[in-house]
């Protein structure tokens, strides 16, 4: 895969309002991990520079919340909700009661 055709996780997760900031995403990675699955093999990743592409399955914690998703674009720019979720489907969100 190019580089056009990949972007860094962080800054995706950031671009699509997962996090307030990119730094936040950075920590949240290091700490916690993120879990990518790409043809099928499963990996947990705890580097903010992991690459993720489109059609790539994430699956996340964020305090309560437990998500999982799919890649549906790699955004450009940090925009308003509306345009950040068109680049993601969500598969999976749970929230502890």
């Amino acid at each position: 895969m190019s580089e056009a055709e990949t972007l860094r996780l962080d800054i995706w997760l950031w671009r699509t309002r997962f996090f307030k900031a990119r730094s936040d995403a950075m920590d949240h990675i290091s700490k916690r991990g993120v879990r990518i699955t790409r043809d099928g093999q499963v990996r947990r990743v705890s580097k903010p520079a992991a690459q993720v592409a489109i059609g790539d399955l994430l699956s996340f914690s964020r305090g309560r919340q437990v998500f999982a998703l799919e890649i549906l674009g790699l955004p450009e720019r940090r925009g308003p909700a509306s345009e950040a979720q068109a680049h993601y489907m969500l598969l999976q969100e749970d929230r502890e009661t």
